[in-house]
């Protein structure tokens, strides 16, 4: 009440609300926002004041498509995925196994070390940053900061040349890696304030597509125009290395890295260019101080928020089903068929190609059904191409239901039947493992407020790693156990049949979940 309305009510009614006042209990400084302060996040500065904009809780998710500062955030995904997909994964990771190292199984150990330590680091580090963050404010300095880090460690790969020391270009991985990871927690603390819930879906979805993007013209340049086979001297169109790159000295899988650099310091400026992030909060060196304690108290609040303790642990378990059956797919094929670096390869980018339009497709349906629905949708994909691919023998399919005969020589790449059958649900994993990891980030960020989302987030990275051993340690204990009493081909499907158990887990506990909330609070 306003005015004489006001002055009218009695002092005893005054005196009891003052009392209630008195008596209310104070809430926890790390408990969620009250719905009031929910609606502060919808906020629109103005000229000299503050706006409510009336559509924040109504807006077409499409609206949102429309904004400068969400294709400046989409834009980090394109910048940051070529060093996974590249440098990682098919062009300098290759090369340090079979070129830097003394020889493959040694470089393959040193590399396994790298990831290993990478990890750790991560997985402990994320949610303390995560908490700092919080307190400090924006997350843009973050990720400059890391930016800087990441940058000069790929620079410096370039004189990882064969015969140099091992250790070094491991710590310069180590340093890459651990930068990329913690820039990714930070970018996605920025979708709450970002984005609303009705738009955070479609949006997540979108930006993972984008990245499959940039990594596949990444790609598809390294191997054309830079990486030549040390056998031909050429690179896969026939061409001679761009710059006069010799092959024997790697220097085509080693230009990846600082163009990987490169790219990424292009591509990231839409985002500190274009991207609102938060208002400055405490000092770092206060935010600092106190981030242990918000983090343990992050770690004591979680379990009381049900549905999202329950969705972490439910993600915990199939997650790592996915990153197992993407890794391991291809060696187990390579086994099974006899595939060269040339058909895992190809066999990688035709699962990443699909990936792209279908996580604009699973964008819409995010946006039309929840986070909720994708994600069990992907599992359940997921889930038939794992009983696909161990159904597949070198000469069936499905079981033994579908037989083929041997294919004539000259045949080319994926030239028998059961490759191509291998192939087809190969495709199912492409449809389904960009998807589960966007609509995966958007049920995090729609469960979370602005405030809170560095920490939360920074959660989220650690229970992802906290038992990515799991699924790999699976399958390889089934497999050696399958492997004393049938041949390797038939233990080798035993041990990839060990992942079912993680759909199926995953599966159970997110149906019995609820979803992330797909409106923002009034």
């Amino acid at each position: 009440m306003r005015g004489a309305e006001h002055l009218s009510h009695s002092r005893s009614t005054v005196g009891r609300r003052s009392e209630a006042r008195r008596q209310r209990p104070k809430p926890s400084p790390l408990a969620p926002a009250p719905k009031s302060l929910h609606l502060a996040s919808s906020l629109r500065r103005g000229t000299g004041t503050l706006h409510v904009t009336s559509d924040h809780l109504t807006r077409d998710p499409r609206s949102a498509l429309r904004r400068p500062g969400v294709w400046g955030w989409m834009a980090f995904d394109f910048a940051a995925q070529p060093f996974f997909t590249v440098v990682i994964t098919f062009v300098f990771g290759p090369y340090f196994v079979s070129q830097l190292a003394s020889d493959p199984a040694t470089g393959q150990a040193w590399w396994s070390l790298a990831a290993t330590i990478a990890g750790v680091i991560v997985a402990l580090g994320s949610p303390f940053l995560g908490a700092v963050a919080d307190r400090a404010g924006p997350r843009k300095p973050w990720i400059a900061f890391f930016a800087a880090f990441k940058i000069a460690a790929l620079c410096l790969l370039w004189f990882a040349a064969p015969g140099s020391p091992l250790v070094v270009a491991v710590l310069l991985v180590v340093v890459a890696s651990v930068a990329a990871e913690f820039s990714i927690v930070f970018n996605d603390a920025m979708m709450p304030r970002l984005l609303n819930n009705r738009e955070i879906g479609r949006v997540s979805n979108i930006a993972w597509g984008i990245g499959y993007a940039g990594g596949i013209v990444f790609l598809v340049g390294a191997l054309a125009f830079l990486a030549g086979s040390q056998e031909t001297g050429r690179t896969l169109l026939g061409l001679a290395p761009l710059f006069g790159l010799d092959p024997a000295a790697g220097e085509g899988s080693r230009a990846t890295a600082p163009l990987a650099a490169l790219w990424y310091l292009v591509f990231i400026l839409p985002m500190f260019f274009l991207t609102p992030d938060r208002p400055r909060g405490e000092r770092v060196a206060a935010s600092v101080r106190k981030g242990l304690g918000d983090l343990l108290a992050t770690f004591r609040e979680i379990r009381q928020r049900k549905p999202l303790f329950q969705f972490l642990i439910a993600r915990m378990i199939y997650q790592d089903g996915v990153n197992a059956l993407v890794v391991l797919g291809g060696a187990f094929a390579a086994g099974m068929f006899g595939w060269t670096l040339t058909e895992s390869g190809l066999f990688g980018i035709i699962l990443n190609v699909v990936a792209i339009p279908s996580c604009f497709a699973a964008g819409m349906l995010d946006a039309r059904f929840g986070s909720k629905a994708v994600v069990t949708m992907a599992i359940l994909c997921l889930s038939a191409a794992t009983i696909g691919i161990i159904s597949t023998s070198p000469d069936s399919a499905l079981f033994g239901f579908l037989t083929f005969a041997p294919p004539d020589g000259g045949g080319g790449v994926f030239a028998s039947g059961a490759e191509k059958s291998y192939i087809v649900f190969g495709l199912l994993i492409g449809l389904a493992f960009g998807p589960i990891q966007a609509s995966s980030r958007s049920w995090m960020a729609k469960s979370v407020t602005p405030d809170e989302a560095g920490r939360y987030f920074g959660f989220y990275a650690f229970i992802g790693r906290a038992t990515s051993f799991l699924a790999p340690a699976a399958v390889a204990g089934a497999t050696a156990l399958a492997a004393q009493n049938f041949d390797p081909i038939a233990a080798s499907r035993i041990g990839m049949a060990s992942l079912i158990v993680f759909f199926v887990v995953g599966f159970v506990l997110v149906w019995r979940t609820p979803g992330p909330p797909e409106t923002n609070r009034s």
